[in-house]
Parts: structure tokens; sequence; C-alpha cells
């Protein structure tokens, strides 16, 4: 950044991937940094600057510069590696002089696109009379101008960030060989057709998760202790024992979760504790899963646009941290990467401080079959999976607990189909 008479007039901000804007009074815009300049660039810079204005960035030009040295200052910055964009600001204090200056400043434009700036955006916020901002020609070139600092550095962060945007592969909408959608839609209007809007049962919904080929643990459904203890057995110690009540939306805090259950005689208590928890009766056997990551997974329909598909840390992460974030489905392989790297937790599914890292490429590929699932089953009103659990690389991923609740699909007019 170079600042000239005014006090903050005639900035340059010349970016390594951005500017910041701190002599301005502005922060830096989103996505940009203000570049580091070298010792090799400052020693050039400052023999185009009087002796006393700083070659540091933001440059910062005294009110003794005269047209050349603004020109050359132009010329250095716009031709050096370092920079790659340039934003002007000049505010004239000696209106004797703003007119050579302002030809000063687009010969050093010129002369910086001639010595191979060609490709470098230069922005401008030009305020030769007072309030109205100035545009910019040099050359044939219409330089962008702005009111305000801020503005042109946002303009600048919203650039690049289209820049990198248009610069990534194509994004692919993934499908799977292995889904039946028909099957999962029988399920969801049977349920509707017997009871209305509604939760599915377990089965139910392990039944529309299966059809998707998403990753459910093994559960059963028992009706007493003796069945219980059979399926554990069966399963393997240790077990979970939950229960099957779809109304009972925490089931932890209802007392509806018993973990590590170890022996015959454990589970027969877990289940006496807990089958009358929600009027179900009855509950579900699942294995321990000792290891992993804890993930939430789920979908909602919004009247305008849309099925959304959610991602966050699960378990009592979502409800403390709250972080859950949302994409618009159908999801592009980009789309799911960018929902799981979006996360404040990601950090713990790679690994952090001990932890094991997490299967990121299982969790991808269950994002993609929900998102499948959210754009072609509209009778899905809201989908919860939560613990997704996230094992090691390689082992996958597993839905410990699911909750679907099911109404008539919205209208064809309500339905905004989003593609990228």
């Amino acid at each position: 950044m170079l600042r000239g008479p005014g006090g903050g007039g005639g900035p340059f901000i010349p970016p390594g991937g951005g500017p910041g804007f701190p002599a301005a009074g502005a922060g830096p815009a989103p996505g940009l940094t203000l570049a580091p300049f070298g010792p090799e660039l400052q020693e050039r810079i400052r023999a185009a600057l009087p002796a006393s204005a700083s070659a540091g960035n933001p440059v910062d030009m005294i009110a003794s510069a005269s047209p050349e040295q603004y020109e050359r200052t132009i010329a250095t910055l716009m031709t050096a590696p370092e920079v790659d964009s340039l934003i002007v600001i000049f505010t004239p204090v000696d209106l004797t002089t703003a007119d050579a200056i302002m030809a000063s400043i687009r010969a050093g434009i010129v002369a910086a696109r001639r010595g191979g700036a060609a490709g470098k955006p230069v922005l401008a916020c030009v305020m030769a009379e007072p309030g109205r901002p100035v545009p910019l020609d040099a050359d044939g070139e219409r330089v962008p101008a702005f009111a305000f600092p801020e503005n042109a550095a946002r303009a600048l962060g919203n650039a690049v960030a289209y820049a990198e945007w248009r610069a990534q592969p194509p994004a692919l909408y993934w499908g799977f060989d292995d889904t039946h959608v028909e099957s999962a839609r029988a399920i969801c209007r049977t349920a509707i057709a017997q009871r209305g809007a509604s939760w599915l049962t377990p089965a139910e919904a392990d039944g529309v998760l299966a059809a998707y080929g998403l990753p459910i643990v093994t559960s059963a459904l028992v009706r007493s202790p003796d069945e219980a203890i059979t399926e554990a057995r069966r399963i393997g110690f240790p077990v979970a024992l939950k229960t099957s009540a779809a109304a009972v939306i925490h089931k932890t805090d209802a007392g509806g979760v018993r973990l590590n259950l170890s022996d015959a005689s454990s589970v027969q208590r877990a289940f006496d504790e807990m089958s009358a928890i929600g009027g179900a009766g009855a509950a579900i056997v699942q294995p321990m899963i000792a290891d992993g990551i804890e993930t939430m997974m789920g979908i909602v329909h919004d009247r305008l646009f849309g099925a959304l598909v959610a991602f966050g840390l699960g378990g009592i992460h979502v409800e403390i941290f709250k972080d859950v974030h949302v994409r618009l489905a159908p999801l592009t392989d980009r789309d799911v990467d960018d929902l799981i790297h979006s996360v404040k937790g990601f950090p713990l599914l790679q690994g952090y401080r001990g932890h094991a890292a997490a299967d990121i490429d299982a969790l991808r590929d269950a994002l993609l079959r929900l998102s499948r699932l959210a754009d072609e089953v509209p009778e899905i009103a809201e989908l919860d999976l939560n613990p997704v659990i996230a094992l090691p690389p390689g082992d996958g991923c597993r839905i410990v607990d699911a909750r679907i609740r099911v109404a008539d699909a919205p209208p064809p007019f309500e339905r905004v189909r989003h593609r990228t």
C-alpha cells in the first residue's frame, strides 16, 4: 500500500493473493491478505520515493512526492513478482498538482502494462472532487473506480474468490448402481397412507436407509428381556440397548440408552428400566462401537429451496457447539468436500493430538448417498442421523441412530431444484 498526501490518500495496495486495508481504516476483505515485501523490492521502492517515505507494505507517499515519483512507484509495484493486483487511492490536497499526479498515475499503469504486468487487476479510489469518485482511464483501459477504499477491497476480494471458483475442476453429481428409489418411496408412502405425516418406526427408517446403501449399524428390535439377551449373545457382548420409541428425540436425556452391557444380567436390567420409556414396550439391541468420532448428518425440506443436507459433529456436540452446516441438494462431490471441510471440528476428523483420524472417504460417500435420497424421495420432510460414527481410515462409518419424519411431497412449484 502506498499512501499519498491527505491522510491516507494515494494508497497502492499490492496483495499476494489479495490486499488488506489497514491504512484506509478497513479490515482485510474476505480471502485477501497483505503481501509482504522482500528487501530487494523495498530497495527498488525507496529509489522511486522521497527519502522519508515508507517502502514497506503499505507504501506511504508523503506530501512532497512528485508526479514522476507516483509514476515510478506504480510501475515498480505492478511489475514486482510479489504483487498480484493493485488498488490506487488518491485524495488530492494541493489542487494545483492534482491533474499532474492523475496523469502520472495513468502513465504508471501504462508503463507497467508494457513492462509485463498485463494480467494484474488495478482498481482505483480517486477523489479529485469532494465526495465524487473519478473514473481512471489509462491508454484505453477503464480502471474500476470506487467511492471508498473498503468497497474497492471487497470488490477485489470477490473477484479473487470468483477466479478461484472458476479455476476448480468441474464438479460431478454422483450416481449409485445399488440404490433403490422406489423401495424407499414405497416405505414412506405406505407410512403416510396409514398414519399421515409422522415419524417412521425404527424398522421403516432402517429400510429407507438400506435402500440407499447407507451404512446402518446392525440392530435388533426386542420385546422382552429374553429376546434382548438372545440377540445380545448373537451380536456379541458388549452391546448397547436403547428405547425404540420414535417420539423420544433425545434418547440419552430420557434415560433411553444403555452402553457397554457386558453380560446377560446387565441386558435384562437395562431392558426392564427402559422398555416403558415412550410407551414403546420394546427396545433395540446394537453392537458397541468403541472407536471413532461422532458426526451427524441430516435432511430438512425448505418450502422455497427444497431439500437441504446438513453435516456436523454429532452426539452432544450438536447442542453444545452448534457446528452444523448445510448445502442445497443434490450435492456435487465438490459440495460434499466443502461441507465436510466447513465444520470447525474438521481437525478432529483429520486426527488431532493423538486421536485417530476418521474415514473421510466414507463420510463423503454417505453424504453423496444422502443427497440423492433427499432429492429423489421428497416425502422425507426431516431426517436426523445422529450419531454417525466415523471409524479410522479404511473402516468406514456407521449410523447408530436414525429418525425420519415423512409427509406428503410438496407441490412441484414449491420444490426449487438447485444446480451448480
